[in-house]
């Protein structure tokens, strides 16, 4: 649980469970499996001087927000971008950090299923998605001499 105040510093403490605190509102939530959220982080260096954006992934779900730090929680209701995909999930994602701006950042996520789908989250568009047909996974990897696919 974490405490955060109701009123300004120094007045009443709210006692939260950590549910409340770190998930969205109104973001359905299914505990069934055990999907690994992954987070990753990139700095667009914006004029505001709080460049920081954070992606993670929930189930089928992936949320793009503006970081604040630590001290500070993300407002998980306002996400700069959101997405839910069908038939598929989010297995991992990483920004392109070298040609990361306020205008725009590259995004690239690998699904269940071998895809890997380059997104701006901050334009909302998806440029490509690769490995469409799924031929690429980690079966595919296993029966390699190296264990990875080129």
């Amino acid at each position: 649980t974490r405490l955060r105040p109701s009123s300004p510093p120094g007045g009443l403490y709210k006692l939260l469970s950590h549910s409340e605190y770190s998930r969205p509102n109104r973001v359905p939530f299914n505990s069934q499996g055990s999907n690994p959220v992954r987070v990753s982080f990139v700095n667009v260096n914006d004029q505001s001087g709080n460049g920081d954006r954070l992606c993670f992934n929930v189930g089928r779900e992936l949320y793009f927000y503006i970081y604040k730090g630590v001290r500070k929680a993300a407002d998980l209701s306002k996400p700069i971008d959101k997405r839910i995909y069908k038939g598929t999930q989010p297995t991992c994602h990483d920004f392109n950090h070298l040609t990361a701006t306020a205008e725009s950042v590259s995004l690239l996520v690998g699904f269940s299923a071998g895809q890997v789908q380059l997104i701006d989250p901050i334009k909302k568009e998806t440029s490509k998605l690769f490995n469409e047909e799924g031929l690429l996974s980690s079966q595919n990897q296993a029966n390699s001499p190296s264990g990875t696919v080129v």
